[in-house]
C-alpha cells in the first residue's frame, strides 16, 4: 500500500493521502456492508444485489439490473421487472437467497411483505451490526499498523528524524481517530433504524 509513496521531512505528506484514501474505503465497504441489515422500514437496499440466475441460465444479474425496486409503504417491497420473461426467475432467486420471505408474484409484479420484527430478531440484527462495525475497526487499525511500520522504517533508513517521524505517527492517530468516531456514528445510526 505504502510501496510508491515518498517520505520527505517537513513536506505535506502522501502518507497521510494514502491513510485517509484506504481508510475512506473501510467506511465505504462498512455502509455497504450493512445496507441489507434489515431495520424497521422496507428498504430497496435489502434486495437490490440479490443475484438472479436468468435467461435460462446464461446470465447472473444483480436484481437492481433486471427490475425497478420501490417500496410503496414501510413493510412492502415491490419488484417490477424490465422483462416480464425474468419474473419467475427474480421469484426463484428471492427464494433461494437469505431475505427469508416468500414473494407473491401476479404476473406483473412481485410484492414481498415484510413481517412485523420481533424484539429477539432485532437483537440479532444488533449483534450481526456490532460484528460488522468491529471488523471496520480492524481494517482501520490495519492501516494505521501499515503506516506506522513504513513511518518506522523511514526513520530507521535515516530518510526522517525521529521528531518527523513523531509527527506523522501522532498526525496517523488523529486520522484513525477520525475513521473511527465515522464508524461508530454510521453504526449507531444504523442502530437506532433498527430500534424502530
Amino acid at each position: 500500500m505504502f510501496k510508491n509513496v515518498l517520505i520527505e521531512e517537513n513536506k505535506k505528506q502522501p502518507v497521510e493521502k494514502v491513510v485517509n484514501e484506504e481508510m475512506d474505503k473501510a467506511i465505504k465497504h462498512f455502509r455497504h456492508a450493512i445496507a441489507n441489515i434489515r431495520t424497521g422500514r422496507a428498504n430497496p437496499g435489502m434486495v437490490e444485489d440479490i443475484k438472479i440466475l436468468c435467461y435460462g441460465g446464461s446470465s447472473e444479474l444483480k436484481l437492481k439490473e433486471l427490475a425497478s425496486i420501490s417500496t410503496p409503504d414501510a413493510l412492502q417491497i415491490v419488484i417490477q421487472p424490465w422483462d416480464k420473461s425474468t419474473i419467475t426467475d427474480i421469484e426463484k432467486g428471492l427464494l433461494n437467497s437469505e431475505l427469508g420471505i416468500n414473494p407473491q408474484n401476479d404476473g406483473e409484479i412481485i410484492r414481498l411483505r415484510l413481517p412485523e420484527m420481533s424484539s429477539e430478531r432485532r437483537e440479532e440484527l444488533k449483534k450481526l451490526l456490532h460484528k460488522r462495525l468491529e471488523d471496520c475497526k480492524i481494517a482501520i487499525r490495519n492501516i494505521r499498523k501499515d503506516a506506522h511500520n513504513y513511518i518506522r522504517d523511514a526513520q530507521r533508513e535515516k530518510k526522517i528524524s525521529e521528531d518527523f517521524s513523531k509527527r506523522l505517527n501522532d498526525d496517523l492517530q488523529k486520522i484513525t481517530d477520525k475513521f473511527t468516531e465515522q464508524a461508530n456514528q454510521v453504526s449507531a445510526k444504523k442502530e437506532q433504524e433498527i430500534s424502530g
